[in-house]
């Protein structure tokens, strides 16, 4: 061989090798951009107690007194339609007579108070599954009226029977720019209350809080 074809040789392979540096590099960026790293629980979602849910065995809505009256003698239905809508007027038994309420789940806005429904973040059912099954009357009545979690959101009755008893593996708002705060929520009512979360629970809510600003 020539010295001209060594030296043709030689920089045919410098080009190859190149060539293949180029496409690897790429293959890696591309991997990385494709595949981001799994984001970490929070403390808050990471001390949750993780079980398979329970049975519905025994459960009844009426095991979970709700709406029951308060001090002022409005119901607390009433009360978070007052806290939660804007303008809000009410007759002399506390009823909401106008207003206006708009549902975070699906951004829909109302101004009739008998079509606004009142869910509860952490469903009744799903809080016997998890935990609220060895609770007394009493401790469920309070889970069921809660004003002092984020338990209580006024929404349309779409979302809210859409919702139903599903938890958040089964069922998230329809607006995804309320994930953040929904997963928060049901996780502070959850934590509040003891209740457990099984695994596919606990998986979506990690997801959800992937929508949150960064801190």
């Amino acid at each position: 061989m020539s010295r001209s074809q060594r030296s043709t040789a030689s920089l045919a392979t410098a080009v190859i090798l190149l060539l293949l540096l180029v496409v690897t590099v790429w293959w890696l960026n591309r991997e990385s951009v494709a595949s981001p790293p799994p984001t970490q629980p929070t403390p808050e979602l990471a001390g949750l107690i993780i079980a398979p849910a329970g049975t519905m065995s025994g459960y009844s809505r009426d095991r979970f007194p709700h709406w029951a009256g308060n001090a002022d003698s409005c119901d607390t239905r009433e009360i978070v339609l007052q806290r939660q809508g804007t303008a809000v007027a009410r007759d002399s038994k506390c009823r909401a007579t106008s207003g206006k309420w708009l549902s975070p789940y699906d951004g829909v806005e109302l101004t009739d108070a008998s079509k606004v429904d009142i869910d509860h973040v952490v469903p009744l059912a799903e809080a016997w599954r998890s935990g609220a099954a060895k609770w007394n009357d009493e401790r469920r009545k309070q889970f069921a009226n809660d004003l002092n979690h984020p338990q209580l959101v006024a929404v349309t009755a779409a979302s809210n029977r859409s919702k139903s008893d599903q938890d958040p593996a089964e069922w998230k708002p329809p607006a995804k720019t309320y994930w953040c705060t929904y997963a928060r929520s049901y996780i502070e009512v959850k934590a509040a209350y003891s209740l457990s979360v099984d695994q596919k629970e606990h998986d979506a809510l990690a997801s959800m809080l992937t929508s949150c600003p960064a801190a």
